[in-house]
């Protein structure tokens, strides 16, 4: 868990950052040593961090899929997109359905300078990127480049991978989510990953230690009801909140032999009645 999530609007590469330290335990290059530094000081507590956040990039896809797919959805909302990894989400949706419509909101100022990698849209969709934050939804719902790429009277897939374990109760998470929901209308999807110490509390307890002594990594990981809250009243797709992996798997190979304490994370996909 990382701060600096909703920092000033310039690169800061003094201090870590969550996106950045992501796309470090994913093995990218869009990163800073400070980055480089508290990533490694998470994976010294946390061992399974990196295969967390990749299997978090797997369910983003295994979801986005089906919500294209079978739902039928056609317009994504991405809050807290972070730094482009092939494939990202308009890649997957419009590989099924080309004409999808995406919109990527994040306040990184570091994502909106790679954002061009985000508007690689297929001709007969679009793709825009918002430099917002996820702290104030009506920000977000009211930008020109959203309203023109969305329409809101029609199902969109909502999406907040990995990001909401940024945001401390003080922070009111439920009321963001119920917010950005509220503004969706019927038969839009919200689809959400978050951070639990649940299982494997051993690192979590020496995750929390380091918290507190850095004043630079801060956040909060859920238990399994506290993320299933996130989907009050909506209707929980199949298998309902579990560990991303064991969301409606493919039979990858990558992910078959993993342990549920690997990923410590819970994930899950619902619709709006």
């Amino acid at each position: 868990m990382t701060g600096n999530r909703y920092s000033a609007d310039r690169i800061d590469t003094t201090a870590p950052h969550s996106a950045r330290m992501y796309d470090y335990w994913l093995g990218g290059k869009t990163h800073y040593e400070a980055d480089a530094e508290a990533a490694e000081a998470v994976m010294a507590l946390w061992p399974g961090v990196r295969t967390g956040a990749q299997v978090n990039r797997w369910f983003m896809r295994r979801a986005a899929r089906w919500l294209a797919e079978e739902a039928g959805i056609r317009q994504f909302l991405d809050v807290g997109a972070g730094i482009p990894t092939t494939p990202n989400l308009h890649q997957v949706t419009q590989a099924v359905a080309p004409d999808c419509r995406v919109v990527y909101a994040d306040n990184d100022p570091i994502v909106l300078t790679y954002s061009e990698a985000l508007l690689e849209s297929s001709p007969e969709g679009r793709t825009v990127y918002v430099h917002a934050d996820v702290t104030d939804p009506a920000s977000i719902l009211a930008t020109p480049a959203l309203r023109e790429t969305l329409d809101l009277t029609r199902p969109v897939g909502l999406s907040m991978m990995a990001l909401l374990h940024f945001v401390t109760d003080e922070g009111k998470p439920y009321d963001l989510v119920r917010e950005l929901m509220g503004a969706l209308p019927s038969g839009s999807y919200l689809m959400l990953s978050h951070c639990t110490p649940e299982l494997d509390p051993p690192a979590w307890e020496r995750l929390s230690q380091l918290a507190a002594s850095r004043s630079d990594i801060t956040g909060q990981a859920r238990s399994h009801a506290e993320v299933s809250r996130f989907f009050d009243g909506l209707e929980l797709v199949e298998p309902g909140v579990v560990v991303p992996h064991r969301w409606r798997p493919d039979g990858d190979e990558s992910v078959a032999d993993l342990t549920d304490a690997e990923v410590s994370l819970y994930a899950g996909v619902a619709r709006k009645p």
